[in-house]
């Protein structure tokens, strides 16, 4: 199955010379969205993953459905003033702006083996910061997975000591 027939393109969203992959195709189609949660499903078994962690929104469509199949926790990072309770937070760059990503202070137990899923590696700082919420609770990320990496962006280098799973490039 080639995943990138299920992945839809935007040009000039959200803002001009922007080219957005939607992945809405592929969660529409059971198999498609089966076939892609599969794949980093088996990734994740490899590094023996205690929790998987996934940034608000999409990480959480992505990583809820490996988190269930691997009978494991997940935790969301979310934007500042979304979560309840206690959060951490860190400051980061988006490929069109800048933002702030909270978790849970007491989400990550110290040690515990974290996968960071999202949809899209972009210029990797959504994840980078995902990385540092995680590392300041004394977790250990062993790895981050995406459906789709856009290869101009780069996003690989700011994340370059971690081990990458993507299952498109664009």
């Amino acid at each position: 199955m080639n995943l990138k027939d299920y992945i839809a393109r935007v040009d000039n969203y959200p803002q001009e010379g922007i080219i957005f992959r939607d992945i809405t195709p592929l969660m529409a189609d059971g198999e498609a969205f089966a076939e892609a949660t599969n794949q980093i499903v088996e990734f994740a078994k490899d590094l023996e993953v205690d929790v998987i962690v996934g940034p608000e929104a999409r990480g959480f469509i992505v990583g809820c459905p490996v988190a269930y199949e691997l009978n494991i926790g997940f935790i969301p990072v979310r934007k500042k003033g979304k979560l309840p309770r206690e959060v951490i937070e860190v400051d980061y760059s988006l490929e069109y702006g800048k933002n702030t990503l909270t978790i849970h202070a007491d989400s990550i137990k110290p040690g515990q083996r974290v996968l960071i899923i999202d949809d899209l590696l972009a210029t990797g700082g959504t994840i980078k910061a995902s990385i540092d919420l995680v590392e300041k609770l004394g977790g250990v990320v062993v790895g981050c997975a995406f459906l789709i990496e856009l290869m101009d962006l780069k996003g690989r280098e700011l994340i370059k000591d971690y081990n990458i799973k993507t299952l498109m490039e664009f």
